[in-house]
């Protein structure tokens, strides 16, 4: 029977500053232009976090189900170990995207954009055929697509559109920067898992590039978004600030291009939240200022 360290290991919690990140800085860049929401922005933060431990859920139970986690390296998971029985998983993955649901309904009732509805409802709809359905997009190399436009782009751009009703330069920059390092979070998870993912099928994009210039993306995504976020600085100098985490981006870039391998992935998958969390700490605050 799991417990509840086994379910907190579950909703894998380094992948939860992929969610709180892009509120930050579209937080940020609505603050720059006076339309900040401390409400709307807590209200956001809550949609993203109930949504990235639905896709974690759902996706532990898709994978578990399909056999494809049975023999991996890094935590385990609640379906594939037998830690939790597959319909556990499967109501906690629906109970997460329910919140996230409701949060996103309060959200665009105070907004009043209720256009948003429609892309919550593929949010959601994302977020269980990543791994889940008859044709699971993550199985087919188009998982980064996924998150950078749901994780990157539509997280960010709908932080800002919620509190200052439009989006700016800075917000879009911010988004795709922010979609990078969403993108190289699955890119280092996937980099350790391209042995056993092959084995089973799973054509995750690291699979399809191969081991060496699957390294090289996770290098580009996680250096470039560093650069782009300087570029704020035209709009916002202090937005010069997300230069302090270059060189914490070069030392994981250098330690995945040499080879870092199984087990060893474990921290940089840490390190690469934890440098998505800053930039987005960073970023937003220096372009509030």
């Amino acid at each position: 029977m799991a417990t509840a360290s086994d379910w907190i290991a579950g909703a894998r919690p380094r992948t939860l500053p992929a969610a709180v990140a892009p509120v930050l800085v579209g937080t940020g860049a609505a603050a720059q232009v006076d339309a900040a929401s401390a409400g709307r922005a807590l209200l956001a933060a809550g949609v993203a976090l109930a949504l990235q431990v639905g896709v974690n859920y759902a996706n532990d139970y898709s994978d578990g189900v399909r056999g494809t986690d049975v023999d991996r390296v890094g935590p385990r998971r609640l379906t594939a170990s037998g830690a939790a029985a597959p319909r556990q998983v499967r109501g906690a993955a629906f109970t997460a995207l329910g919140v996230a649901a409701l949060l996103g309904l309060w959200l665009v009732v105070l907004s009043g954009a209720w256009w948003l509805l429609a892309v919550g409802a593929l949010a959601v709809v994302a977020a269980w055929t990543y791994t889940g359905g008859r044709r699971p997009y993550g199985y087919l190399g188009l998982g980064e697509v996924g998150v950078f436009v749901f994780f990157g782009l539509v997280a960010v751009l709908g932080t800002t559109y919620t509190q200052a009703g439009r989006v700016t330069w800075p917000a879009v920059v911010g988004a795709v920067a922010i979609g990078l390092l969403a993108c190289a979070l699955l890119m280092a998870n996937n980099l350790r898992d391209i042995p056993t993912d092959a084995l089973v099928g799973k054509r995750t994009l690291a699979v399809r590039l191969g081991d060496h210039r699957a390294r090289r993306a996770y290098a580009a995504m996680v250096v470039l978004p560093v650069l782009l976020g300087a570029v704020c600085a035209v709009a916002a100098p202090w937005s010069l600030l997300v230069l302090l985490l270059l060189a914490p981006a070069v030392l994981l870039a250098v330690a995945v291009l040499a080879g870092a391998r199984g087990i060893a992935l474990v921290p940089v998958l840490g390190g690469t939240g934890l440098l998505e969390l800053g930039f987005g700490m960073l970023l937003g605050l220096g372009l509030a200022l």
